[in-house]
């Protein structure tokens, strides 16, 4: 591994520390070196707070002038909650910049390489770029939609049931499944579910990590006609976690205002076959800067989002538990594909055990 991958990947791992606080930031990390020794380092810590190349001026060791950065992402070139990362890197004399990869947001898009460049500063890029547009792939979704970036998550049994027949689902998979399910959470802005699993299991969908940290995700229930109980845990938790309630306009106005008076968000969206239009759905949840979400069925929202092309990626949980039964739920439900050569396909499969269960990954193929 050359010197130049080699920093690149610890600025990399520096850009990993902000997770699940930076959104709808990408995570960035940026290492200074010079006369080959690291001399200042830094990552974007939360949302609204000095990006990386800031805060590594800001941890330097020694004067960074005539030194080179490694940055993970193209430094920004427009004001926004803070001032131009570009401007920074130039004020301090910077000799070079490497940079991991180039940046989609239409207000960077290369204006950030343009002025390190034309204040002769050399500039290389091309670094981990695959690695990087893995770690960032919920931002680089949300920059150029505005919409977010969806996982489906499932746990189900060998064959194939999220519960028994009786409704029991407590627990499908185990500890470490289901530890790997609350760092997801952590991970994401959002949170989603349909109103029947309100019903059946009243969750309350808050993140739980083994340091007692994380931030809660927001919770979205897709309800059209707001037929929640008023005395879910998620509608009376608003000092946990926000809570949006999507609804059409089927719903009962009075329901509506209690809810409201509760603290929660109700979404009206527009229907489609008397159901909520998830795509619609998406672009207002993109309007609040919702950039990722964790979609945790049911089952007949699964199979709504996976046909209406919201979903992204796949994260499924298989424990190697046999229960049977005819009328024992799937993960997927609703009316199903006709045609086998019509399924929904995965891509770039990965795999992973925790413990007994079995992670599978993909992405939506295109």
């Amino acid at each position: 591994m050359s010197k130049d991958y080699e920093y690149m990947h610890m600025a990399f791992e520096l850009a990993k520390k902000g997770v699940g606080k930076v959104n709808p930031n990408p995570l960035v990390g940026a290492v200074i070196v010079k006369d080959d020794k690291i001399i200042g380092e830094g990552y974007h810590e939360y949302y609204g707070g000095p990006h990386a190349e800031v805060n590594a001026f800001r941890s330097a060791k020694e004067s960074v002038e005539g030194a080179t950065m490694y940055v993970t992402l193209e430094p920004c070139s427009h004001y926004g909650k803070t001032p131009p990362c570009a401007e920074a890197i130039v004020k301090n004399k910077i000799a070079k910049v490497i940079i991991g990869m180039l940046d989609p947001n239409p207000l960077v898009a290369g204006r950030g390489v343009k002025i390190l460049e034309e204040n002769g500063i050399d500039v290389d890029f091309g670094y981990l770029c695959e690695e990087l547009r893995e770690m960032n792939r919920t931002f680089l979704k949300f920059i150029q939609s505005k919409t977010p970036y969806v996982i489906m998550k499932t746990a189900m049994t060998l064959d194939g049931k999220i519960a028994s027949r009786t409704g029991d689902s407590r627990w499908v998979s185990n500890e470490k499944s289901r530890a790997k399910v609350h760092e997801l959470r952590n991970k994401l802005a959002g949170i989603m579910i349909g109103v029947d699993t309100v019903i059946a299991d009243d969750p309350m969908l808050t993140t739980r990590l083994e340091n007692g940290k994380g931030k809660n995700p927001i919770r979205i229930v897709v309800d059209s006609k707001a037929r929640i109980p008023l005395h879910s845990k998620i509608l009376n938790t608003c000092d946990r976690a926000k809570t949006i309630l999507a609804v059409t306009e089927s719903a009962d106005a009075d329901k509506i205002q209690q809810i409201e008076k509760k603290g929660n968000q109700v979404l009206k969206v527009e229907a489609l076959n008397e159901r909520i239009d998830l795509n619609s759905l998406m672009k207002k949840l993109g309007e609040q800067n919702i950039d990722g979400i964790l979609l945790e069925g049911g089952a007949s929202l699964n199979f709504s989002a996976l046909q209406s092309g919201v979903v992204d990626e796949v994260i499924s949980f298989v424990a190697p538990k046999i229960i049977g039964g005819t009328e024992a739920k799937s993960p997927v439900g609703g009316e199903g594909i006709e045609l086998m050569k019509d399924a929904i396909e995965l891509d770039e499969i990965r795999y992973e055990q925790l413990g007994q269960d079995m992670m599978l990954i993909g992405k939506i193929k295109k």
